[in-house]
């Protein structure tokens, strides 16, 4: 039956509630059949041990039909210790309004008044919550908002603007395939793939730590030009033996949740690649130690078993990670607008915004403000919920 045809036609809404056990569904269903009805509809949801079952049926024909079916669900619901409720009415579900979107919420804890907060908001831009579904509850709770009725960009503005003042996460994106199609992802490595900044971590050794993390962060901040800080910084490492190489990949930390969202998206059939204003000798393990398919990074230049203080090659900064991720992109054959892109600092912004989604993970306030969506907890594999995987899957999966 089309949707012209059941726009006024006599529907009855069955809704069953309580205990839930193996058979209901089924049940139900068997129970509906001896009256030859159509469905419609069905939705249900499983909340600690009970049960919300709804089924949109045509009505039955006949005279006594409906009463024949009311008694009966009524009789079989109490067979099985449940409740039923029917509700006569006509037609389908209303439509969803234009403008649809996935509003994922993250939260560590997700607490009730920030819940209304961000459902308030909702409505506010003109917003309808059609549906509401629980994506994870570990390591943080993530819940997702089908949204219809009103426009992705300025609801992800009014939502980015509410989920900064009560400290949540909120990613907004436009619902459709192509959010499933998104089969590119690149990230930064420093304090974001890893929890270091691996130039300190080769400043430790030359004992000019404290000089090198200075220099780190105003150019992190957006401070300083990327390749003049990236020069000064290695300069200070010149002298140092090579084997400090092999160490510095040994201290080498990833960040919570970093292999079980490279691993994921890998069984999914995604394409994930690193790109670095760190160094092609760190980079290189992680591609081997991870199964990345692309890695770049700056490359220091070693003559004799010793650092020069110089980098050799093409700068990767700013501009360059944007350039890496289109040419990555192109290699793997995925549209631009099918690529995700995750970074933290002021040099990763270019390549954040020429993603189809740019992710600021723990970020500076400036690439916060600028990233289609911010993550602000500790764990890596929190993106797989924008991209609307589910633990339940990756779990299933045998991933986690």
């Amino acid at each position: 039956m089309s949707d012209s045809q059941i726009s006024d036609v006599p529907t009855l809404l069955v809704k069953i509630f309580g205990k839930d056990r193996p058979g209901i569904t089924a049940g139900l269903f068997d129970t509906l059949a001896a009256y030859s009805v159509d469905v419609v509809d069905i939705e249900q949801v499983v909340t600690r041990g009970r049960i919300v079952l709804c089924a949109l049926i045509t009505e039955p024909v006949g005279a006594g039909s409906e009463g024949g079916l009311r008694a009966t669900v009524h009789s079989w619901a109490e067979s099985f210790k449940l409740q039923a409720e029917i509700i006569s009415g006509t037609g389908d579900n209303r439509p969803r309004g234009s403008g649809r979107s996935h509003v994922t919420v993250l939260g560590h804890p997700l607490t009730a008044e920030s819940t209304a907060v961000i459902a308030a908001r909702i409505t506010d831009t003109g917003g309808n919550i059609d549906r509401i579904f629980r994506l994870a509850k570990y390591p943080v709770t993530a819940v997702e908002f089908a949204v219809s009725g009103t426009e992705t960009e300025p609801l992800r503005t009014a939502l980015a603007t509410t989920a900064a003042k009560i400290g949540v996460d909120v990613a907004v994106v436009s619902a459709g395939l192509h959010r499933r199609a998104q089969r590119l992802v690149v990230m930064d490595v420093d304090s974001t793939l890893i929890q270091d900044e691996v130039i300190e971590l080769f400043a430790a050794h030359a004992g000019c730590e404290d000089k090198v993390a200075e220099v780190t962060a105003q150019a992190m901040r957006g401070e300083l030009d990327f390749e003049q800080s990236l020069h000064a910084r290695v300069a200070l490492l010149a002298g140092l033996d090579a084997s400090v190489v092999d160490k510095v990949r040994a201290e080498v930390r990833l960040t919570p949740g970093a292999r079980t969202l490279i691993r994921t998206l890998k069984r999914l059939g995604y394409q994930v690649g690193v790109v670095s204003g760190g160094f092609t000798q760190v980079t290189d393990d992680l591609q081997e130690r991870l199964g990345l398919d692309f890695a770049s990074a700056n490359t220091l230049e070693i003559v004799d078993g010793k650092l020069t203080g110089r980098v050799t090659g093409e700068i990767v900064d700013r501009a360059g990670k944007a350039r890496l991720l289109r040419r990555f992109a192109a290699e793997a054959g995925v549209p631009l607008a099918q690529t995700v892109a995750i970074g933290d600092g002021a040099n990763d912004l270019d390549m954040l915004n020429a993603a189809g989604l740019g992710v600021a993970f723990n970020a500076k306030p400036v690439v916060r403000e600028a990233a289609h969506t911010a993550v602000n907890v500790p764990f890596l594999d929190a993106v797989l919920y924008l991209l609307g995987i589910t633990r339940e899957e990756v779990e299933a999966a045998g991933l986690d």
